[in-house]
């Protein structure tokens, strides 16, 4: 006589988890089964686990020369689980259809803390490879779904529809490995159990195309605990990986702390990131058996999908310009100069890093003044690439005459990410004559950048001196006004 099980389909945490619960999905709506008659050759393939000596007895039959199977089986290609105990154990080829929410072996509703450890179990071990905790899992759905009400469940006489799974013996039956794997997972059933919750944090502050900063998640149960060793999918928008793998994706995996963080370079000025992970539902869901006494399938332990997203701006790296003013000849530095930052066209307000237009308090284009014996003036924090320009407002003294308000003198410039733009704007000094006949003797004036005058001890009287003054203000101001 064929071993008798009920078992639970189960994949790993990997996409085809999601891929098996939304056919389920489906097929709950849509599908229709035609039944497939048992073959007179159906194998029983059994997977990973371990084998309990003696078996249990049920049914009046001595079973203390046979053994019961704690793992998996295989069925279908996958790897699947019991959840109780005693019906007909699958055949690979076994036909189900969709089912409802999982219940115990005698019909009745699973207490909610038992289905969420269900739920998570088999999404974090679903599908080991490790024979102690196939078997330590196998243990554990038989213990909550199938053991005993009262000691009559247990009476050997009772068949195998009624039969209850006799805990204590199958534990003791089992490898030490497989006991500690036991303690383990039944720990961390009820530490890390659904509902689960996902927080996915971007950085704070400006973000600069091109430079790496970090983003983070973290993955909490309901206590607000955090769940270790979670993979979770994150898609990229205007991001790719710091190391400059521009794929439009990444997977991290939460630390002990439920945590994890990845240094994400911006590419684009709307940087987002959609993270997605498979997390355990509150309850499991089964699906029913074709053929009758065979045992129950568990979709996926009832797994969902969680999502979470953040988002960002971002700027290329601001630019800056420096403009010196000075004179053409001599190249000196002449501070005092406002000078007008716009754009190329020289009229509308160069734009900051935030995209803001730079304006002053009267709303219109911001004026810098040069300063310091080098004439500069700078300003930095400036959206980038854009090309701008530093026109002169009015001239310095002494530099008026070359001075034309139609076409004052100005310079522009292209503004790169990260860079300094250094422009140059020069003026050319007012004409003052060297030397001016005053009569005897001749009287030397001396030039400089601002004002002129001439030695008093030239001056023959008080007299000549008020005639000198007359003479050179007069003359300079036909100069100064001649062309306005």
């Amino acid at each position: 006589m064929a071993r008798r099980r009920l078992f639970t389909t189960v994949r790993g945490p990997g996409g085809s988890l999601l891929a098996t619960l939304a056919l389920t999905a489906l097929a709950l709506a849509t599908v229709s089964v035609v039944a497939v008659p048992p073959s007179a050759t159906a194998e029983v393939r059994e997977g990973i686990g371990h084998e309990t000596t003696p078996g249990q007895s049920w049914g009046g039959r001595d079973r203390s020369a046979e053994h019961d199977w704690l793992g998996s089986y295989e069925v279908g290609g996958e790897q699947v689980f019991c959840v109780s105990f005693a019906l007909k154990a699958p055949d690979t080829d076994e036909t189900y259809e969709p089912g409802d929410e999982l219940l115990d072996k005698w019909g009745e509703p699973l207490d909610p803390d038992v289905a969420a450890n269900i739920s998570y179990l088999l999404l974090r071990y679903g599908d080991t490879r490790d024979a102690d905790e196939a078997a330590a899992l196998a243990h554990l759905l038989h213990s909550w779904t199938a053991a005993p009400r009262d000691s009559a469940d247990l009476d050997p006489d009772k068949p195998f529809t009624e039969i209850a799974y006799d805990v204590e013996a199958h534990l003791d039956a089992l490898p030490d490995g497989a006991r500690a794997a036991v303690d383990r997972m039944r720990d961390e059933a009820e530490t890390y159990r659904g509902p689960w919750e996902v927080e996915l944090t971007a950085p704070e502050g400006d973000q600069t195309i091109g430079t790496p900063a970090e983003w983070s998640v973290r993955i909490t149960n309901a206590e607000g605990t955090g769940v270790p060793d979670v993979d979770v999918a994150l898609d990229l928008t205007d991001l790719e990986p710091g190391q400059g793998d521009a794929s439009g994706a990444a997977t991290v995996t939460t630390g002990e702390d439920g945590a994890a963080a990845v240094a994400l370079a911006p590419t684009g000025e709307e940087p987002t990131v959609r993270a997605t992970l498979a997390a355990p539902a509150e309850r499991p869901y089964v699906r029913e058996p074709v053929t009758t006494d065979t045992q129950r399938v568990v979709s996926t332990g009832g797994e969902q999908e969680l999502t979470a997203e953040a988002a960002t701006t971002a700027r290329t790296a601001p630019g800056a310009v420096r403009v010196a003013k000075v004179d053409e000849e001599t190249g000196d530095g002449i501070a005092g100069v406002p000078l007008e930052l716009t754009g190329e066209d020289g009229t509308s307000p160069a734009v900051g890093r935030d995209g803001e237009p730079l304006v002053g308090e009267d709303g219109e284009p911001l004026v810098v003044t040069s300063a310091g014996a080098d004439g500069t003036a700078a300003v930095e924090n400036l959206r980038t690439p854009q090309t701008v320009c530093l026109t002169e407002v009015r001239p310095p003294n002494g530099y008026g005459d070359a001075f034309d308000p139609e076409n004052p003198p100005s310079a522009c410039g292209e503004l790169t990410p990260g860079g300094t733009l250094t422009l140059r704007i020069a003026n050319v000094p007012d004409d003052v004559p060297e030397t001016i006949p005053a009569g005897e003797p001749t009287l030397t004036v001396e030039r400089a950048a601002t004002t002129s005058g001439a030695p008093v001890g030239a001056l023959l009287s008080l007299g000549g001196l008020a005639l000198l003054a007359s003479v050179v203000t007069g003359r300079v101001a036909r100069r100064r006004f001649a062309r306005r």
